[in-house]
């Protein structure tokens, strides 16, 4: 096993200068031809009297045509702890699922390093390394097997993994016949109770049922408390800031941004509104250690942000249930037709609380006039849990920021909600509540 810098963390993960590339062939033809070419440029290296110069590099471009280099990763560098809990996020191909292959096994490499310490676990695409023949048991001491699991070891974990499937009579029926929810539920209750050191998910657990995401949510916060090291790939940023320390944002097979979760996600999320070339994305890390990230075409800019309570005071700390008034001044650079203002409240670990706009909450037809200044104020009760919480809001067109963004301004201002001594609860909601005897 090898140490980071700080011998306190030991490293179950270490990828140097990772490449992968696939040769992509214009056509089947190419591929025929490719290997014939590559026979006369050998074999006219042999002969004794050897072909120009010219006609030589004629065959090589030829060869050269035939295909194209496609990088899926690029040269991807990372160390990951024990214990650690690591989101990989990106658009669609930009390497996620490759990445976690070579680090589960299943691909080598085109060129670099990695390292993995320990028995690992991965939960990848649909039904990947089942046998759809088999049914759920056999496939349940295949998977075993695989990971060198012997069979009475298995035989004492079984009814766990049957009791956390919940597919009943299904167990003993081929997989093929089950639902895409079923094959997620067996899959990841073997994965889970085989106890591997590193457990690797990759999106599949967005295809189970609501209550089974619950299940599973809270499965994988137990095996993170057990110090097991977890590798997750979601599109759902609240899942990677609530289960993950740190985050990993891929694009084009490259590492563009790591670090604290909720700051790499705010900054992804910014990369998917970002649709034209003049966009910019901002991040700066305030005094208090908070990371803002702001992000959009300028069109219209968000001038000023302020917290009000009910006595017209700027404040940044409320009473639970107490009313807050959020009041943006924006300005326009350009005129817009029905601009959307929308208002986004996380809680301390980027969990979205609770979110809401002027598109649908606004039906009257509006023209902002390029120069012009318009005050927009969300009034808000504040049935929050006692915590830290932090306000983004935006600017764009639209029902959401992704159809074209003009100004989103995320961590803008952090406040506080303190505890109601006359109505305790716990959680991130302080709903109104009442309680019978009879």
């Amino acid at each position: 096993m090898t140490d980071d810098t700080d011998t306190s963390l030991l490293t179950c993960i270490k990828v140097d200068q990772l490449y992968k590339s696939y040769r992509i062939w214009w056509d089947s033809k190419a591929r025929l031809k490719a290997p014939l070419l590559r026979i006369v440029l050998r074999l006219s290296k042999s002969l004794p009297i050897s072909l120009p110069t010219f006609a030589s590099q004629t065959l090589e471009n030829w060869l050269a045509s035939y295909a194209k280099e496609f990088h899926a990763l690029y040269g991807i560098s990372l160390k990951i702890h024990k214990g650690e809990a690591i989101g990989i996020v990106g658009l669609n191909g930009s390497g996620k699922s490759t990445l976690l292959q070579i680090l589960a096994g299943i691909l080598t490499p085109t060129k670099g390093t990695f390292h993995v310490q320990g028995r690992v676990a991965a939960l990848l695409e649909l039904g990947a390394g089942f046998n759809f023949e088999f049914t759920g048991r056999e496939n349940a001491y295949m998977n075993a097997a695989i990971l060198g699991i012997d069979r009475k070891e298995l035989d004492k974990k079984f009814e766990e993994i049957s009791d956390f499937a919940e597919i009943g009579e299904f167990m003993d029926q081929p997989v093929k016949t089950y639902s895409s929810g079923m094959v997620v539920r067996l899959a990841f209750s073997i994965l889970t109770q085989i106890d591997p050191d590193i457990l690797i998910i990759d999106e599949a657990l967005g295809v189970g049922d609501a209550y089974f995401q619950h299940k599973c949510a809270h499965k994988i916060r137990e095996f993170r408390s057990q110090g097991k090291t977890l590798i997750f790939v979601s599109h759902d940023p609240g899942a990677v800031k609530s289960l993950c320390d740190r985050a990993i944002l891929l694009e084009k097979g490259k590492i563009i941004k790591e670090g604290k979760a909720d700051a790499v996600l705010d900054y992804y999320n910014a990369i998917v509104a970002k649709k034209e070339k003049d966009q910019e994305i901002k991040q700066i890390e305030t005094s208090t250690g908070h990371m803002i990230t702001r992000s959009g075409n300028a069109k219209a800019e968000i001038a000023e942000l302020s917290l009000i309570n009910s006595s017209d005071e700027d404040i940044r700390c409320f009473n639970c249930g107490e009313t807050a008034r959020f009041r943006l001044k924006i300005k326009f650079n350009s005129t817009l037709v029905n601009p959307t203002v929308g208002l986004l409240i996380r809680d301390r670990l980027g969990v979205e609380v609770f979110g809401t706009n002027s598109f649908y909450r606004n039906d009257r037809e509006f023209t902002a006039l390029e120069g012009s200044i318009s005050l927009v104020e969300f009034e808000v009760a504040l049935n929050l849990g006692p915590g830290s919480y932090s306000i983004a809001v935006a600017v764009h067109q639209g029902a959401a920021h992704t159809e074209e963004s003009y100004d989103w301004f995320d961590n803008a201002v952090v406040f506080d909600v303190l505890p109601d001594p006359h109505n305790h609860s716990i959680g991130l909601a302080a709903l109104p509540c009442k309680i019978k005897w009879e």
